[in-house]
């Protein structure tokens, strides 16, 4: 085969030179090439080795397509297992040929094809399994894989993620999603319009045809020009839409972000309503050696001389069996090319499309039996269908078109069903699971006027207005006789190039009783490449529907899972790399801790906090025991600043808090708050807090200090993702309040000596309520919570307050031996209280149910966050791990972490110590623990296996302290 770069035409900026390297050799192209074009150009045949038996291969499509090429790029562009038809040249690109050693030309690798006929599919899970599999294991897993990663992070920029709703989606800028853009843009509609190419137009870009009686490119750059110009639509390329999740969710990879700081951009996108114009994929043809370079597919060579001007050989052979390898014959014949023959396996070849080719030779009801050649395509083999001899053509360039495929793959991701059209050949979508439809070639719409026609149809339709004017267009009308495999094939006859899977594989599979087409996927790894079997999938369908004596439409389809194409792991992620600043947080009375001599922890999300203040002399634990007896018997003040805080304005709010919350907000009322859970989508506890409600509209949450971000992330993402339409509004206010808790049961004594401007008696301020007003004359919010067990009154100002309130405080109380207070005593008195702590009980493997909170599990509400998954895991399972109190016996401390085991044996965990304090009100180390079963135990005794001794407990309820809440209310 050798490579021409016509004199003119193309799409190509031929004043820009631009020179690379492949495989060590340097070589020129232009501006506007894409690798695979500029190698084509310059005469290269041999670019690539196959994957299992590292035979000679060639470029065979021209886009995502490609199943043949994949190539590493080099140096600063260093990216693995790119196809090369998608690879746009660059100025000093450099690439090489994956999975082949020393070279393409010459691969040691090659040596696997001398055993083939022992290593068919399947054999990797019959083999390799004596003596032991580690002894083959270094082997295999060098062998494993294409390329590898690249081991230094891009030179410049970063990956980034973006969120985004919009009322259409539209995946694929050829003629129907063009024309969808178009007119629901003029419509005021916001309209995303994304396209995998580097170029909008889909097929328009690489046919000869005309709208309007113009050349159709002309009418795609007046589109494109008309929707950029519209502030409602916004048009990406080199953006491919790679995943279709639930309610409309959508990915989308956006490959050249236009800015030098940004390499790849990951989309999250919510659509009102999707329409996928993905367009179609021409599927190969089964016969011997379709694998030799020069052996393209007939719209990839159409591509590459209508947008490319490149002639990819000289004489060529054309095997089809449709009408659209007609099309492409009229063009070769137009560049110059010589078109040796066109071999149909039709037997009646309409005559509308025989015309369009002149005096080219048409051999109708023939089949070419095998491509002649190894390094390249030098001839064919051609056979009748019905038998006789067969005759050789040489050739250098053979050209092969089994149909098209509707590309259904976003389609069959958003769960929407398939239905097998015989006069297509091929899957089309039937009913949708979601707000989508197709439109165009992806709906079995092959033609252009039929495409426009679509897209115009279902955007007026989206849209509630009449549909405009459709331009006019020509095209050749569609037509085929499926040819799964030709039968009388010599040679390896490949369905799936990239994984080196042939009919004979297949049929091994079925014979092993692999009948089910999944299983025949996974038995012979046919369309698991990084082309997702694109071109062969459907010809591995049909050989199954051939084999087993079925239509195609009873075997049906793979399951087409994300993504669409490779994403690299950085655009997923959205990532930026490099060393980051975090430093501590401080509150206004940081220097006041250090000054008194306090330990100080990170109490999460980086905040600083006393654990404890340990005066002159005293130990750790005579330090806590001091502060927890305090607030058992006086008086104790902590800052409670870091505990996150958001505001929530919006009509709308009650309901979301409905939504994430177990139990119900939105029937508070004004001036009283309550305590709440939020679940995970896998029904596992997120966080816990309290919700204030402020007026009608307006509302409080505090969270978890550890969690706040996190929350903060988890609303926002619903907002933005599942009810962008509700009115709410988050604001974080974490750093716009700070806070002392008054606790212990001379609480009330100190808020008195502050001057309150309002009542703050049990019966004028309960528990569970808040009021705004002054104390010590500094303007408060004073909210009856509590995290001790206690009476506690939690004082809130703004943070230029906080120190003069601190102050004041602790003057007031001094009369009643008011002391500061520690996390390590809070962690003491919440254990107590049998009050759980994320950090401690909450493990990753337990509810609420099991933490004995089934009262803030909403039986009223018909849905909220994770209560479908908890009835799912509780359905599941009989033993669960529940919360329980444990009194060690003899009086010891257990570590926590502890594990408990049946008897103190060694075996497997029923369950582990959460928790163990020393209890300052029963003189004695008490604890918390999650056991197996452990609400039908109280009263048993459990046993904790340390390393060196056994330690029995006794099993109790995990309210250790006042269970009635009677001081906490008081």
């Amino acid at each position: 085969m050798t490579g021409k770069r016509l004199p003119n035409g193309g799409q190509i900026e031929r004043a820009k030179v631009f020179y690379f390297e492949f495989n060590g050799r340097k070589y020129s192209g232009f501006a506007g090439d894409t690798l695979a074009s500029a190698l084509l150009a310059n005469g290269v045949r041999l670019t690539a080795r196959s994957f299992k038996y590292h035979r000679p291969r060639g470029i065979v499509g021209s886009g995502f397509e490609e199943p043949s090429t994949m190539v590493e790029l080099l140096g600063d562009d260093a990216s693995a297992n790119r196809p090369v038809t998608v690879v746009a040249l660059r100025d000093g690109l450099r690439a090489k040929s994956v999975n082949c050693w020393p070279s393409a030309s010459f691969d040691i690798g090659a040596l696997t094809q001398v055993i083939s006929r022992f290593i068919p599919a399947g054999f990797y899970y019959k083999t390799f399994k004596w003596p032991n599999w580690h002894l083959f294991e270094p082997w295999i897993r060098r062998a494993a894989g294409l390329a590898s990663a690249p081991r230094s992070q891009p030179k410049q920029g970063h990956f980034e993620n973006r969120f985004v709703h919009t009322d259409v989606l539209i995946a694929g800028a050829g003629p129907a999603g063009l024309m969808s853009a178009l007119i629901l843009g003029r419509a005021g509609i916001r309209v995303m319009i994304c396209d995998e190419s580097a170029a909008a137009g889909g097929s328009l870009l690489n046919r000869q045809l005309e709208i309007n009686a113009q050349p159709a490119t002309v009418w795609v750059d007046k589109t494109v020009a008309e929707l950029a110009a519209m502030p409602n639509v916004t048009h990406l390329q080199n953006a491919t839409v790679w995943a279709y999740r639930e309610h409309n969710y959508l990915m989308v990879n956006e490959r050249e972000p236009g800015s030098v700081n940004i390499l790849e951009r990951n989309w999250r996108v919510r659509a009102c309503k999707v329409i996928c114009a993905t367009g179609a994929i021409e599927r190969s043809l089964v016969f011997g050696n379709n694998d030799t370079p020069g052996v393209m597919l007939s719209s990839a060579v159409q591509t590459y001389i209508n947008r490319y001007a490149v002639l990819p050989g000289k004489r060529a052979i054309v095997f089809t069996n449709n009408n659209s390898a007609y099309s492409v014959v009229a063009d070769l014949v137009s560049a110059g090319m010589n078109v040796a023959a066109i071999v149909d396996s039709r037997i009646n070849v309409p005559k509308s499309v025989q015309d369009l080719v002149g005096d080219v030779n048409i051999l109708s009801n023939h089949v070419v039996l095998k491509a002649l050649g190894y390094r390249s395509v030098r001839g064919v083999k051609v056979q009748a269908n019905d038998g006789g001899a067969s005759q050789t053509i040489s050739c250098d360039l053979l050209l092969h078109s089994g149909g098209w495929n509707p590309a259904v793959h976003l389609w069959s991701q958003s769960r929407g069903s398939l239905k097998f059209d015989d006069k297509l050949a091929a899957f089309i979508p039937n009913e949708p699971a979601q707000s989508t439809v197709s439109v165009g070639a992806a709906s079995g719409q092959f033609e252009l006027t039929d495409a426009l026609r679509t897209g115009a149809e279902t955007a007026a339709s989206i849209a509630g207005i009449p549909i405009s004017d459709i331009p006019n267009s020509n095209d050749t009308p569609y037509a085929i006789t499926p040819l799964w495999c030709v039968k009388a094939a010599r040679g390896k006859a490949f369905l799936d190039i990239q994984n080196d899977v042939t009919v004979d594989d297949v049929h091994l599979a079925l014979r092993e009783g692999y009948d089910n087409v999944e299983h025949v996927k996974r038995y012979t790894t046919g369309g698991m490449g990084i082309d997702q079997g694109k071109i062969g999938n459907i010809n591995i369908i049909g050989t199954v529907a051939l084999a087993k004596g079925l239509p195609a439409n009873e075997i049906g389809t793979t399951t087409f899972r994300s993504p669409y194409t490779p994403v690299s792991f950085g655009a997923i992620s959205g990532i930026r790399e490099g060393s980051v600043a975090l430093p501590y947080r401080h509150t206004p009375i940081t220097a006041w801790n250090h000054a008194k001599g306090a330990f100080m922890y990170e109490s999460g999300a980086r905040w600083r906090r006393p654990g404890y203040f340990p005066i002159e002399g005293e130990k750790f634990q005579d330090a806590v025991n001091r502060e927890c007896f305090a607030v058992r018997n006086g008086v104790g003040v902590y800052d409670g600043s870091p505990l996150g805080t958001f505001e929530l304005k919006g009509r709308d709010v009650g309901r979301f808090l409905d939504y994430i919350y177990t139990n119900i907000m939105s029937t508070l009322i004004p001036g009283k708050a309550r305590y709440g859970l939020m679940l995970s989508d896998d029904g596992l506890i997120l966080d816990d807090g309290v919700v204030l409600r402020l007026s009608e509209h307006r509302w409080i949450v505090s969270t978890s200090t550890g969690h706040a971000d996190a929350m903060n992330s988890h609303m926002e993402e619903l907002l933005q993702t599942e009810f962008s339409d509700w009115n709410v509004f988050v604001t974080t206010v974490t750093s716009q309040w700070n806070n002392a808790t008054i606790c212990g049961p001379k609480a009330r004594d100190v808020i008195e000596a502050l001057s309150p401007n309002f009542d703050t008696s049990r019966d004028a301020l309960p528990f569970m309520s808040f009021v705004d007003g002054e104390i010590a004359g500094l303007p408060t919010r004073v909210v009856r919570v509590s995290y001790t067990g206690e009476l506690s009154y939690e004082i809130n100002v703004a943070p230029r307050h906080m120190h003069a309130l601190w102050d004041k405080v602790l003057s007031a109380g001094e009369h009643v031996g008011i002391v500061p207070v520690g996390s390590e005593a809070s962690h003491v008195l919440r254990v107590e209280k049998g009050f759980l702590s994320l950090g401690h009980e909450v493990d990753g493997t337990v509810d609420p149910y099991d933490l004995g909170m089934g009262w803030a599990m909403s039986k009223k509400k018909q849905d909220y966050v994770g209560k479908h998954a908890v009835n799912l895991r509780r359905a599941g399972t009989t033993n669960r791990r529940e919360l329980v109190g444990v009194i060690p016996e003899p009086d010891r401390m257990i570590p926590e972490g502890a594990p408990l085991t049946p008897s103190g044996e060694r075996k497997a965990t029923e369950g582990l110590i959460t928790a163990c304090v020393w209890s300052v009100v029963y003189h004695r180390w008490v604890g918390l623990a999650l056991l197996e079963n452990g609400k039908s135990r109280h009263g048993e005794t459990a046993h904790v296996r340390l390393k060196d001794s056994i330690v029995p407990v006794k099993i109790t309820p995990p309210v250790h302290y006042d269970p009635d809440g009677e001081r906490l209310r008081s």
